[in-house]
């Protein structure tokens, strides 16, 4: 029999017990895979950041913690529904989820402002590193996968938190090309300020996921670009897979 779910103020969704068990797994299964990756990537990022004074290499590890963060709760939230857990405990998992990771992109934002000024007043050279290249590179094609598995499970189950972790997945991949761009200028060119200024550019990635995540912890609605007319039209999408499940 189908019973209705409502998460938050994502579009309910219709489907057998068994099959949102399955879709529940998985999404478990796939954050687990985030958090060891995170910490993989945030290991190495911030060691080699400060070892070699590149601030984007910095600013791109600590990210990393606060997405290891979030999907730490995040993981936490799927494991309450997969235990059996009230929809209020869901829910309070969902919106803890968003408000931590909304405030702490936006203090990283601004912390990587900080730090990328005093470089550019100090002319700060950062050293060259494969390790910061290699785990760019990693990272642009480890994230996507991750953004697509974490889709698919948020549109079944209709978690919006799962949504924003989503958008999280796919902001990385882009911050990581950001990355990448600037160390390998760094250590072709030695233009050591390719590093700050590629820095600079993850703020704006930052500050975006920071909003998304800020609306999806006031509303429950998760955006992949943070504006009222998106959150729209992805509601209108779930209607349309609602309906087509019915």
């Amino acid at each position: 029999m189908a019973r209705q779910l409502p998460v938050l103020n994502t579009a309910p969704v219709m489907q057998p017990t068994s099959t949102r068990k399955s879709n529940v797994r998985q999404g478990t299964w796939i954050e687990l895979a985030t958090i060891v990756w995170m910490t993989i990537e945030a290991g190495v990022a911030i060691t080699v950041g400060f070892a070699t004074r590149s601030v984007s290499l910095q600013g791109f590890g600590i990210d990393s913690i606060v997405e290891l963060i979030a999907g730490g709760i995040l993981l936490w939230r799927l494991l309450v529904e997969q235990r059996g857990g009230s929809v209020e405990r869901i829910e309070q998992a969902e919106r803890r989820a968003a408000w931590v990771t909304a405030i702490s992109l936006f203090a990283l934002a601004v912390y990587i402002v900080g730090d990328s000024a005093g470089a550019f007043i100090t002319r700060t050279r950062p050293e060259s590193s494969w390790w910061g290249v290699g785990l760019a590179v990693a990272a642009a094609i480890i994230m996507p996968l991750l953004w697509q598995g974490k889709l698919r499970v948020a549109k079944r189950i209709g978690s919006a938190a799962l949504k924003a972790d989503a958008a999280c997945s796919v902001t990385c991949a882009y911050m990581s090309l950001t990355l990448l761009a600037g160390l390998l200028l760094n250590r072709f060119f030695g233009w050591w300020w390719a590093d700050p200024l590629a820095a600079l550019v993850l703020v704006y990635f930052l500050v975006q996921e920071g909003r998304e995540a800020l609306h999806e912890a006031r509303t429950g609605e998760a955006c992949s670009c943070g504006e009222d007319n998106c959150c729209l039209e992805v509601k209108k999408v779930d209607a349309q897979e609602q309906t087509t499940i019915e």
